[in-house]
Formats: structure tokens, sequence, C-alpha cells
């Protein structure tokens, strides 16, 4: 998840993303403006006596709401930090943490197989909640009601982490519990099939919130439809990952011998006379048998219409290339053109040979095969005999 970097902690890259710095104050506003009702809450749950009548006289309640706001976000950070140092224990590596819209989220660089390490990552993160509830708790107490603002900002905290902590467990995978559930099958199951179910479950719990949010809260009902896209998207990615071991880069990728290439010297209107005739929207540029660039279908639409002759391959290409190796696992080239935005790397072996190009459409097509017969085995005859389209 991209966001503007604003510090980092053990190592740790800390971003706020641009939807954070919108919920930030709305969170504010909603917090300051339910004061009055939130004191009943907390003096009921702890049997205080918070007189609410000074924390909603003039702009008290909103310096209130934007304490609680930046408390809580700030207790959501160290949440997110009790996942990521609990799987930097196991050696994993963390990306970053994130502030956004609904919260946090830490980017692990690889999750865990191992059925343990992810349910003691998954917990991690409510256990920290529930200790900065307690924490909070044993403050709330402490404080004199001299101090009733200090002590409902305090309160207020101890109630809300204590529910982040619940909510969070919930099974809505990919959220913490989801996790926990999965982990849980895993011990049985293998790891795509333990999150395919986990993400089923994960559905269901994304409907079922988000019908409760239309008629609660439609907050909800946008966390109900992230929670829905990442159980697929994390479902997806993880039987891709399952489907595509031990498959290599070599086993997938159209060979340089069978390659279509443009030469530097190509006439843009050429190159699109080209995609269109042989069904391809990508080219590598070859000079005296080397590789120089790229030219996308991207690159020649940047071209007006009337100019396209005069240009040549060599103006509008790509020389900054992304390369992986023949012998790279083919889920390292998924994750190289997600991570680069482009849909084909280069092939280049050891010695800086240009050997191939490995493409979406060729990882697509090796996918539904593994898919259709269960297993996949590319070798001799069966990996040519896979189609490339480009």
């Amino acid at each position: 998840m991209r966001g503007i970097r604003i510090g980092s902690a053990f190592g740790i890259p800390i971003k706020l993303d641009l939807t954070f710095l919108l919920v930030l104050p709305l969170f504010a506003w909603l917090i300051g403006a339910d004061v009055g009702q939130l004191v009943v809450v907390i003096n009921d749950l702890f049997g205080s006596a918070i007189d609410e009548v000074p924390l909603t006289t003039g702009s008290m309640q909103w310096v209130l709401g934007a304490a609680a706001a930046i408390g809580l976000f700030f207790c959501v950070l160290l949440h997110e930090f009790g996942h990521s140092l609990v799987a930097m224990r196991y050696g994993y590596e963390i990306d970053s943490i994130t502030l956004w819209l609904f919260g946090g989220v830490a980017s692990f660089a690889e999750m865990p197989e191992d059925w343990r390490q992810e349910l003691t990552i998954a917990v991690a993160g409510p256990v920290v909640s529930v200790g900065l509830g307690a924490v909070s708790y044993v403050a709330f107490l402490a404080l004199p009601t001299s101090l009733d603002p200090v002590k409902f900002v305090v309160g207020y905290l101890a109630l809300t982490n204590v529910v982040l902590a619940v909510f969070n467990m919930l099974p809505g995978f990919p959220m913490d519990g989801g996790r926990v559930l999965r982990a849980l099958l895993a011990r049985t199951r293998p790891h795509a099939r333990a999150t395919q179910i986990a993400a089923e479950v994960g559905k269901v719990f994304a409907l079922l919130l988000g019908l409760f949010g239309l008629f609660a809260n439609l907050f909800l009902v946008a966390l109900a439809f992230f929670i829905y896209i990442g159980a697929s998207s994390e479902a997806q990615q993880t039987v891709m990952k399952a489907a595509f071991q031990g498959v290599t880069v070599r086993d997938v990728m159209t060979p340089r011998g069978d390659l279509d290439v443009v030469t530097e010297s190509t006439s843009v209107a050429e190159l699109l006379e080209r995609m269109f005739t042989e069904r391809h929207t990508g080219y590598p540029v070859m000079r005296g048998g080397r590789l120089v660039g790229m030219v996308t279908l991207d690159d020649a639409r940047s071209v007006k219409e009337v100019e396209r002759d005069a240009y040549r391959v060599e103006d509008v290409m790509s020389d900054d290339l992304t390369t992986i190796s023949p012998d790279a696992d083919a889920m390292s080239a998924i994750e190289q053109m997600q991570k680069n935005g482009v849909g084909r790397l280069p092939v280049v072996d050891e010695a800086g040979e240009f050997v191939g190009l490995i493409s979406r459409s060729d990882l697509v097509t090796a996918f539904n095969i593994i898919q259709s017969r269960g297993t996949l085995s590319l070798g001799g005859r069966e990996r040519s005999s896979l189609p490339n389209a480009r």
C-alpha cells in the first residue's frame, strides 16, 4: 500500500495513506459531536461520575474529539506493530505499516504458511489492543476527577481498544480472526485449501456486515466491500502460488527464437500495423542481436496519428528494463510485474544474454492448464505447446 512516509520504528517504515488524512478529521468530528453520549456510556460501564457539561461546553468537545481520534489511530498503529514485531521474530520482512481509511495495515514481503506462525502473528495484534485497553482502564481509575477531560479520553481508548480487538477476531478474512481461522484450518489441510475456505467464510461475513451496515452505518458497508475484495484477492494469490510451485520462468516463457521482435528504426505506424496483424501489444527491441528496450501499445499510442510515420520505435521505447532470470520461480515473475506495473518481462540468463520473454498471458495460460489438469509438468513438448498471446 502506497502512502506518505512519516518515519520508522524497529526498522519498519510508517506511512500515511491519503485516505487517512480525510478520515482522521471525520473521526474527530464524530467523536466530538457524540461526547455527551459517550460520557454516559463510559460512566455506566466503568462506574464513574464524569460530568458531561464541562466537556460539551464551547470548543472542549472538539478538542476531546481530536485527542480521542489521534489516540485511537495511535493504538491502531501499535496493534499493527504487534503483528509486525512477532513476524520479524520469525524472520519475515515487513515492508511498511500504513494508516489508512479503515485503520492500519502491515505489509508483509512474504506471508507465513506455517500455521503456528500465522496463528501467533494473527493474535498478536488483538493481544496488543487488549493490553492497551487494560492500561487505559488502569489510567482511567488512577486519574482524579479534576482531570475529567483526560479521564474521558483514556476511558474512550479503554473501551475502543477492547472493541477493536473483539471486532478484529471475527472471522472476516483477511482480518485477524480470518487469519486465525485459516491457521487452524491449515493444521489438517494444505495452505491453499485452508485459504480458500477462510476466504469463503470471509465473503459471507462481508455480506452480512454489509447488510447490517445498510441499516446501521454506511461506513460498515464500505468496510464490508474491502473485506470481500481482500478475501478474494488473497485467496487467488495463494492459489496461484500453490499452482506455480516448482514451475520456473523457463517453463512458461516464450523462447527467444519464437519471439516476434522489432528494431529501433521501425516506424510507430509500422509498429501499430504489426500489432494489429500479429495480435501482440508489446515487442522486444533489438539492435545487432542485443536487447535494447521494450515497446508497448501504450508507447505507440502516445504519438499523435499524423506523426506516426515520422517517429521511430527508439523515440518511444523504454530502455529502463526490469528483467528476470529463467531459473526464477514463475510466481516471482507475477510479483515483479505487479510491483513494476508491467505486463511482460525480458528473461536474461546469468551471462546477460536475452533468452526469452514472459508475459501475463503466458502465466494465465499456464495457470489455467494447471487448474484443468490438477498438476502441470512442463517439459519438452508440453512446454512448447503452450500458446503465447501477447
